[in-house]
């Protein structure tokens, strides 16, 4: 993974300080609130429904073991809410699920000590005290970690797919190129204040494993009839209340060209992006609004750029070997613990299955563990897991684990020999489910249990879904299945890419949810990104673990052979699916009717 260098350390390490000196400055009453607001915004600190939320970036995923011990400190040792604070934040989810009966909860609400695992390779906390926010700071710099970008209007935490350097089928490795990127545009002062916030996300391999459609960048490489690296720009992407898949302007973007073009792509934004209007301020509403004519603005400054100011950021084969040299394959040994260890039977043939992949070195394996468990909400690592994780990362991973996009750990450098040990480790420690692109891999958003931003909670729905689909058997005889749910329109649980998406909707004070269907995030199995349509009007929290169960039970009717959900759905369209949804609200509508009589 990437050795941080001296000036990192130094550059984390001084924007923690000013930070405390800005926090310091508030307490004292020389800031106000609204004076603070951009500052801890800039440091990834929110204010949520019941208390501060920290958003720590992880940029392309990669982690170190001694970062996992870090996270695991602060979450033991600062995220804690008060017990006034806990207490009302309980009596606040009781009332909420007391106006909604019917939906058992499956796992404690309103958990602390935990790191969260986002979609975009962050982790966040929901309890930390923001009088403790420096001190959080200054030791997360002590490990080359921060917040810096993951919030407000500028360009936030790059991601890749988690396979970048691995992948059997990589046509670069695009990892020191997100790291270039990262570098350039932290703290860029033209960039630190544009319409909206602006993400982007690179793919370096043939499979779009990391949703690129979807950002408002998205860079795939390429190698053109020359057998030159260059990349495929995607411009416009996003989900929220208007989802838009982002439009192609440029095939092929020669590599070292990269920043002075998403230079010209961030200044035509930036110049003509709305500011009156934060909902429709992101660069999505205007690449639709303007087609063409914002690429050719994109196109003449580009063309400014390179002609009249002498292409300033073009990257040199020197620079990118500096950066490249960053992330050699680490020194690689077996850890030589299967002497007594031998798994047998389907469970463990099942993981291989689901949850090991391979890769480009040869006797090497990726496992992927799964953070999809019962009683723990999707992405949620309590302090002593994390502990562990960094401690499984030394034993078989050359002290490096990866964040995933679905809300997961990946271990990159585990050799097969080794798998036997890794899976009785991770089954002791509740992470060797065999559910890897699954149905109850689901992705989730905190929701309302944390979020202020949400009209309805998440986890509940996540938690009766796991729970109902424990069988093996039934979830292998499903296959392959995308579910993803947001607690908003925000869609930070990205429903609108999920073969099956929840969105969590407000009516009349009460929880309710949109289902949706047919959605991806360009990934082989579900082919080119799409938006799911809306099956029907939304339906109770007690109805959604129905509609979902009355959905798969119509896929497995209509199904052909081995055919995947996805692709039944294709084939068959909507209306059978819907039907069923809407059969599955009379039911339960009938039978409750009859249990009140």
């Amino acid at each position: 993974m990437y050795q941080y260098t001296d000036f990192d350390r130094q550059f984390v390490l001084l924007r923690a300080q000013q930070f405390r000196d800005q926090l310091e400055r508030w307490q004292r009453g020389e800031l106000t609130d609204e004076q603070l607001l951009p500052l801890r915004l800039q440091n990834g600190w929110y204010i949520q429904r019941y208390a501060p939320m920290a958003r720590i970036a992880v940029p392309y995923g990669e982690i170190s073991s001694a970062q996992l011990r870090m996270l695991a400190r602060i979450a033991r040792d600062y995220d804690k809410p008060t017990p006034e604070l806990l207490a009302h934040a309980q009596a606040t989810q009781d009332q909420l699920q007391a106006a909604q009966p019917g939906l058992t909860l499956a796992a404690a609400p309103l958990q602390y000590g935990y790191g969260h695992f986002t979609t975009r390779t962050n982790v966040q906390f929901n309890w930390i005290p923001i009088t403790q926010a420096a001190e959080v700071m200054e030791l997360l710099a002590s490990v080359c970690m921060h917040g810096i970008q993951t919030s407000g209007n500028a360009i936030r935490n790059i991601t890749c797919e988690a396979y970048a350097g691995i992948a059997e089928d990589e046509i670069v490795d695009t990892r020191p190129f997100a790291e270039i990127l990262r570098q350039w545009s932290t703290l860029h002062p033209e960039f630190a204040f544009l319409p909206r916030k602006f993400k982007i996300a690179f793919n370096g391999a043939h499979e779009d494993r990391a949703a690129t459609g979807w950002y408002d960048v998205g860079l795939q490489a390429v190698k053109n009839a020359a057998g030159e690296v260059g990349f495929t720009v995607k411009v416009g992407g996003g989900m929220g209340r208007t989802p838009i898949i982002g439009t192609v302007v440029r095939e092929f973007l020669p590599w070292h060209q990269l920043l002075n073009y998403l230079e010209a792509v961030i200044r035509a934004y930036n110049l003509a992006g709305r500011r009156d209007n934060k909902y429709k301020a992101r660069i999505k509403i205007l690449v639709k609004s303007e087609g063409q004519q914002f690429i050719d603005a994109v196109e003449a400054e580009y063309q400014s750029i390179v002609e009249q100011d002498g292409a300033p950021h073009t990257i040199t084969q020197a620079e990118l070997d500096r950066v490249a040299a960053s992330f050699v394959v680490p020194t690689l040994q077996p850890a030589n613990r299967t002497a007594n260890v031998n798994p047998q039977g389907q469970l463990y043939q099942r993981w291989l299955q689901q949850n090991v992949r391979g890769h480009r070195l040869a006797g090497m394996k990726a496992v992927t563990l799964s953070f999809k468990r019962v009683g723990f909400a999707p992405g949620d690592a309590d302090a002593s897991t994390l502990e562990a994780l960094a401690q499984l990362a030394e034993q078989f991973s050359a002290g490096e684990a990866r964040l995933t996009h679905e809300q997961n750990l990946m271990l990159p450098w585990v050799f097969e020999s080794d798998l036997p040990a890794l899976y009785e480790a991770a089954r002791q420690l509740g992470l060797a489910q065999p559910n890897i692109g699954l149905l109850t891999d689901m992705i989730a958003c905190p929701g309302g249990d944390f979020c202020a931003l949400a009209n309805a909670r998440s986890l509940p729905i996540a938690a009766a879904i796991t729970e109902r689909y424990q069988d093996l058997d039934e979830l292998f005889d499903i296959g392959p299945i995308d579910l993803h749910m947001s607690g908003c329109i925000n869609s930070c649980g990205h429903h609108h890419s999920g073969h099956i998406g929840i969105l969590g909707v407000d009516k009349d004070g009460k929880e309710w949810y949109q289902i949706t269907l047919g959605g991806s995030d360009g990934a082989q199995l579900s082919g080119p990104a799409i938006g799911g349509k809306v099956v029907g009007p939304s339906f109770s929290a007690a109805e959604v673990p129905d509609v979902i169960e009355a959905l798969l039970t119509t896929y497995r009717a209509q199904r052909h052979g081995g055919e995947f959900f996805i692709d039944t759905l294709r084939r068959v369209g909507h209306d059978p699916f819907k039907a069923a949804a809407n059969a599955a609200r009379h039911a339960r509508q009938a039978l409750e009717e009859a249990l009140t009589e």
